[in-house]
């Protein structure tokens, strides 16, 4: 099932004219989750890692909190015109039924409401409170991660248009990497791999994102147990205050060797501020003795 890229044709404009062409885009095509058979969300995403995803999206929804809470998950009904599967539509048994339609998710609670009822639901959500804050990772390692993140975008490089969040430890050795058309399905797709491979709570690892750091993207770090989120763009007013109330470090513009940290500076090692130079002390100059 590779469909990560898919052909169209492009008439590119340059200052030397015009040529037609065809160019590689990332595929977006839409990914049902149905939970013991009823439909749960429908999503926008690239193709692969759909069970990452899956797991990673009911984690951040506190539906489920560890990866046996799934008994299985498989694609369904869902063909095309040729009668093939689209391989969109898959399929949740949960071991506890749950009932999923007379949910209010934790992504939807925060639309239409007070940033405060916001932060109340996922405070009191989480499975996986942060532990107490304390040095984690040195912000010269963590400004080398979005090099070391975009250097793993293996399809972003073929056509430029696909997020990618990281899982990295604190000496920044990658661990999982995911793409996705979404911002927020990279992440669940590296937060279900963590569930899966039995890294939930997440409290030894970091997570990078290559967009903006926005309220759900807290959220989804803070439901895992992350407690480092770097963005190499803005973070929301919103997504502030939510890992300040959580503890999660919060770093966003993260580029280079700058950084701005939003939330809880103290599980970063910070550099060593330079030695200040002491005032210099103007010194009478010597006079020298002219003879007449």
């Amino acid at each position: 099932m590779s469909r990560v890229t898919a052909r169209r044709k492009m008439l590119r404009i340059t200052a030397d004219g015009q040529i037609q062409r065809p160019d590689s885009l990332a595929v977006e095509e839409p990914l049902e989750l149905r939970v013991d058979g009823q439909s749960l969300t429908v999503t926008m995403r690239t193709p692969g890692s759909d069970i990452d995803l899956a797991h990673g999206f009911l984690l951040s929804e506190n539906i489920i909190g560890a990866a046996d809470d799934i008994v299985s998950a498989r694609y369904c009904a869902g063909t095309d015109a040729d009668g093939q599967n689209t391989y969109n539509v898959l399929d949740i048994q949960l071991r506890t039924s749950t009932p999923i339609l007379a949910r209010n998710f934790l992504t939807n609670s925060a639309c239409g409401l007070c940033g405060k009822t916001a932060l109340d639901e996922v405070r009191t959500h989480t499975r996986f409170p942060l532990p107490a804050v304390e040095p984690f990772v040195d912000t010269a390692v963590l400004a080398t991660l979005p090099d070391e993140l975009r250097s793993r975008q293996k399809v972003f490089e073929a056509t430029g248009g696909l997020h990618a969040a990281g899982l990295f430890t604190p000496d920044g050795t990658a661990v999982a990497v995911r793409e996705d058309i979404g911002r927020h399905n990279a992440v669940d797709k590296v937060l279900g791999w963590a569930l899966r491979e039995g890294r939930v709570p997440a409290h030894d690892l970091v997570l990078i994102v290559s967009s903006r750091a926005s309220f759900e993207l807290v959220q989804k770090a803070v439901m895992a147990g992350v407690p480092v989120l770097g963005a190499v763009s803005a973070p929301s007013s919103l997504a502030v205050d939510l890992a300040a109330e959580s503890g999660l470090a919060l770093v966003g513009f993260l580029r280079g060797q700058t950084m701005n940290i939003y939330a809880e500076p103290d599980r970063l090692r910070l550099p060593t501020p330079p030695a200040r130079r002491p005032p210099s002390i103007d010194r009478p100059v010597p006079l020298t003795a002219h003879s007449g």
